[in-house]
């Protein structure tokens, strides 16, 4: 396991809901630093998948949260659109509806998922976990 400990780097973390309210809930579950090991979190707010899609285009983006309960589209979907479609993605978490949906973040090709409703202390985790591997190092 990499850790990652430059204090003035900063992880940027992509969180797509059509609602804002579950934007709001990933935000302030994670905060600004989920982990004393990890450097500041800094989130990109994303209501429409078009705009996931430029902003993975353009790059710089350490972990993608995609909400799989999103419409129209979807981030189960959007995920595996973007495994099939970049080169290369950075970590890639999916909020499923439950947890035996499972399987269907696993057929997107995601890293990680974490059920609705979400469990602030189960999400941190996980997104902690997928942070300190060396595939999330930043460039």
């Amino acid at each position: 396991m990499t850790e990652i400990t430059a204090p003035d780097v900063e992880l940027r973390v992509l969180v797509y809901s059509h609602d804002a309210g579950v934007r709001d809930r990933v935000v302030t579950s994670l905060g600004t630093r989920p982990h004393p090991d990890l450097p500041r979190l800094d989130y990109v707010e994303v209501a429409t998948a078009a705009v996931v899609v430029d902003t993975m285009d353009v790059g710089g983006i350490d972990l993608v949260i995609l909400d799989g309960e999103a419409a129209p589209t979807g981030g189960l979907g959007l995920a595996k659109q973007l495994r099939d479609e970049l080169d290369h993605t950075p970590p890639i978490l999916v909020l499923i509806g439950r947890a035996d949906d499972r399987w269907l973040a696993d057929w997107s090709r995601a890293d990680a998922s974490v059920p609705h409703p979400i469990d602030p202390f189960r999400l941190r985790e996980t997104v902690v976990s997928l942070l300190t591997t060396s595939s999330a190092r930043p460039a």
